[in-house]
């Protein structure tokens, strides 16, 4: 009974996709095809993996281009794949090879030689295959990753705006617990309209006009 597994090599705008049945002696006869990675191309990948029978499929984790490829194969094909009859326990399987391991000799960089060998590798367990959690666990990563990332940012700007105040030789962080609070704010837009701010003001932009 023939076993396909499918190799993709990932590039931003193309796929280079190869499919071999991985039960025969020998050599691999692979099939090969090109997609775009807009989503009605990655449909008719699905398409085209559910016509070939593919078992397994294999991708490498380039940049971020992986990420569409692999929420449309889980998406549309995964459950295709584990429900049709005669499926098997690994049907329906994927997998995100790092790149290193996939590494080829240098100056044999070709795109459908690179999706084939992601194949003879996975076979082989010559791969490094990364953790790939589920749609759910994705989504609330990505949420505490925004929220640490927006908070690393708001402790810029209000170490930033300090050093910028304490140049200025004003004490504001002495009267306030937060820069960047409701009393901080309206403390700074009184300071900007008094005559002496204005003034002082109306100085630096001169003398940087001058220089």
């Amino acid at each position: 009974m023939p076993y396909k597994i499918a190799g993709i090599d990932v590039h931003k705008r193309m796929l280079h996709v190869v499919v071999s049945d991985v039960e025969v002696d020998g050599e691999y006869d692979f099939t090969r095809r090109v997609f775009g990675s807009l989503p009605a191309a990655l449909r008719s990948l699905v398409a085209w993996l559910v016509e070939q029978q593919v078992e397994e499929v294999v991708m490498e984790s380039t940049a971020q281009y992986w990420k569409p490829v692999w929420g449309t194969l889980e998406r549309y094909w995964k459950p295709i794949c584990q429900t049709r009859e005669g499926a098997l326990a690994t049907s329906g399987t994927l997998h995100l090879a790092q790149a290193l391991s996939n590494r080829g000799r240098r100056g044999r960089k070709k795109d459908f030689r690179d999706a084939e060998r992601l194949v003879k590798r996975l076979v082989g367990h010559e791969l490094t295959l990364s953790f790939v959690p589920d749609v759910e666990q994705r989504l609330w990563r990505t949420v505490a990753r925004t929220k640490y990332q927006l908070t690393c940012n708001r402790v810029q700007l209000q170490n930033r705006l300090e050093a910028l105040l304490e140049e200025a030789h004003i004490k504001l962080s002495s009267l306030v617990s937060d820069l960047l609070g409701a009393s901080a704010r309206r403390m700074r837009e009184d300071w900007a309209c008094t005559p002496r701010c204005e003034a002082a003001i109306s100085t630096t932009r001169a003398s940087k006009n001058t220089k």
